[in-house]
């Protein structure tokens, strides 16, 4: 069964609502690669987000943009913070993929203050993104984050700049902690409002690893038993309008997928309440924590 087509924001592209995380690429074969790609074919999935910083996956990727290239929404990411050296990491993004353009770049993880007013003040890695975009080599631009005041800092960006696309974590338990619901929501009423892209990651999250050994490749513990998973992405999807990015371990994949293609009813409170006890889900973020 396919999943799901919105529209991704005003961009004019019907993205699935899953939307490929192309960090799971980062340290593998080009064949496990391809194997995702087959997967992701047979279940429609027609958006890919990558980042400069994602290990190889740029390189895994581009032998996929040959031939399906028509049938992806290609989105990368530039961490860096100053005009010259995001103009130079764009680039060596183009170079690395394999293609004339993309469409999104995103400014990855901006959310330190300092890094923010860097970013986004005069010689800053925005105006890097603005001249990519008129010269052609991207249709979009985004930014994504983390941690606690992700929420507040796209507010803030968004009153800075008309950015398409926004991506942040999106769970029942981070959602739990009031300060960060309020954000949450007082910014997915904006995006609404002015038809930006919500994008959200985390979904499978228990919570940072409690054990120095461990079993996923995703830097937080991730749900691993099919019916978990189910629910949570279920949770999340049940959410009209917003995007669900994968997580970063190709193992899961297809249970992701799975539950993507046929979510149901979103799950209750209580529902998600016997979760988070049955797993020991704990806030991936927090006062202790509020980073990665």
């Amino acid at each position: 069964m396919a999943i799901e087509k919105i529209p991704f924001g005003s961009t004019g592209h019907e993205s699935t609502r899953t939307i490929f995380g192309a960090a799971a690429l980062g340290s593998v074969t080009q064949a496990e690669a391809d194997d995702a790609l087959a997967l992701l074919l047979e279940r429609g999935v027609n958006h890919i987000d990558t980042a400069a910083s994602y290990g190889d996956a740029e390189l895994r990727i581009a032998p996929w943009l040959v031939d399906p290239r028509k049938d992806f929404f290609l989105a990368t990411k530039t961490g860096e913070r100053e005009r010259g050296a995001a103009h130079d990491e764009i680039r060596r993004s183009l170079e690395r993929l394999g293609v004339d353009s993309v469409d999104l770049i995103q400014l990855h993880n901006l959310v330190d203050r300092a890094e923010w007013e860097t970013a986004m003040g005069p010689g800053g890695a925005l105006e890097a993104a603005v001249a990519a975009r008129d010269e052609g080599l991207v249709r979009f631009i985004g930014v994504t984050g983390h941690g606690v005041d992700v929420a507040e800092r796209h507010l803030q960006s968004l009153a800075e700049f008309p950015f398409d696309s926004v991506l942040f974590p999106y769970t029942y338990i981070q959602l739990q902690d009031h300060r960060y619901a309020a954000a949450v929501e007082e910014l997915l009423d904006l995006c609404a409002e002015r038809e930006i892209a919500v994008q959200t990651i985390k979904s499978l999250s228990k919570g940072r690893w409690r054990t120095e050994e461990r079993t996923a490749a995703p830097w937080y513990e991730p749900l691993t038993e099919p019916a978990s998973i189910h629910t949570a992405v279920s949770w999340t999807l049940g959410r009209p309008g917003i995007f669900l990015n994968t997580v970063s371990d190709l193992k899961l994949l297809p249970l992701v997928l799975e539950a993507a293609a046929s979510p149901g009813v979103r799950p209750s409170d209580e529902q998600m309440d016997a979760l988070v006890a049955e797993q020991g889900i704990t806030p991936l973020f927090d006062a202790a924590n509020p980073h990665f």
